[in-house]
């Protein structure tokens, strides 16, 4: 017996990801539908061997699904999600609009799968941020064992988090560097080809901006609010995968032989630490993987309790696209899905 799922945002790079994942594990799919837009309507997309036609969210009725996926802006989430919710289907958003509502849960299966048992307060599981999911991934196994004091993160955030337009941008400017000159940027602030760029989201009054201030409430939500995080969020130029350096101090000991064990031996971790020129894992190298690589673990002599990791993931897959589907699973495994009787 499988589920009528619907895919809001079938058309974006998440979109399509979330498609190919559902096929990918064999989630039990009855029905699917692709919606978005009305200016997309009638665009086709993949689903196995199926293709299917987009469909228009203002005309679609949610009442005759199961299941929601929403791969949208916040703006869009914040308008459309309470009314899928009060249709029936439960709805995994991927955007921030519902991730710091006390009411909806914020969830990556590793770490805090029995979040979803307050799933039908509102029918809405919120996704994280996709560098917060990486890095609750490796921090829970770490902080269940010697508690977490204070986390210092420098993302390396690659442009497709940024959506097609940040990977058209990225693309353009590379070919135009060696022909007439890069184009002048429109989706980033400055020239993203052969630069970095110290910004992402808005800035805040303290300086930060909003993609920092996700990570770390969103690490509150899940972890423990009483660990203090401190981040600083770059973009970088890679097309997919998503980088981070962290620091870790701990209030007890862990010494990076027990944390290595401890890594390898946690749930939708990989760990990569060989210490010679190739023993670490890079972004190019984890695209289109499902885990989590762990790399360059060693301990801090700064600190009385400390550790060094080098943190890797595919930013549309865990990031985005397959944490959602792994809340899906979560919530089939455990009967939280409730079906409608097919007219």
């Amino acid at each position: 017996m499988g589920y009528r799922v619907a895919v809001v945002g079938a058309t974006g790079n998440v979109g399509r990801e979330m498609l190919n994942i559902l096929e990918e594990v064999e989630f039990p799919v009855d029905k699917i539908h692709a919606i978005a837009s009305r200016k997309s309507i009638g665009v086709k997309v993949s689903f196995g061997s199926e293709t299917v036609a987009c469909e228009d969210i203002a005309q679609f009725d949610f009442s005759t699904v199961d299941l929601v996926l929403m791969s949208v802006s916040g703006s869009f989430s914040k308008e459309w999600s309470p009314k899928i919710g009060a249709a029936g289907p439960i709805v995994i958003d991927n955007s921030s609009a519902f991730r710091m509502d006390p009411d909806v849960p914020l969830i990556v299966p590793e770490v805090n799968p029995d979040d979803v048992s307050f799933a039908h307060k509102k029918n809405i599981i919120a996704n994280p941020n996709c560098s917060t999911a990486q890095l609750v991934v490796a921090l829970k196994p770490l902080h269940d064992r010697a508690k977490i004091k204070r986390v210092v993160v420098s993302t390396y955030q690659s442009v497709s988090g940024a959506g097609k337009e940040g990977m058209d941008e990225l693309w353009d400017q590379t070919k135009g560097v060696f022909v007439l000159g890069a184009p002048p940027p429109k989706k980033f602030p400055k020239q993203i080809a052969f630069n970095v760029i110290p910004f992402i989201g808005a800035f805040g009054d303290d300086g930060y901006t909003d993609e920092e201030a996700k990570m770390w409430n969103e690490t509150h939500k899940m972890i423990d609010p009483a660990i203090k995080l401190t981040v600083t969020c770059v973009r970088v130029p890679v097309m997919v995968g998503h980088s981070e350096a962290v620091n870790i101090e701990f209030h007890n000991p862990l010494d990076e032989d027990e944390a290595r064990d401890l890594l390898r031996d946690s749930p939708g971790l990989v760990v990569i630490d060989k210490r010679d020129e190739t023993g670490y894992m890079t972004p190019k190298e984890s695209q289109g993987e499902f885990p989590v690589f762990v790399s360059r673990i060693r301990n801090d002599p700064t600190v009385e309790h400390g550790l060094n990791l080098w943190v890797v993931a595919d930013n549309l897959r865990k990031g985005a696209a397959l944490n959602a589907i792994q809340i899906a699973q979560l919530l089939d495994e455990r009967g939280l899905i409730k079906t409608k009787a097919i007219a």
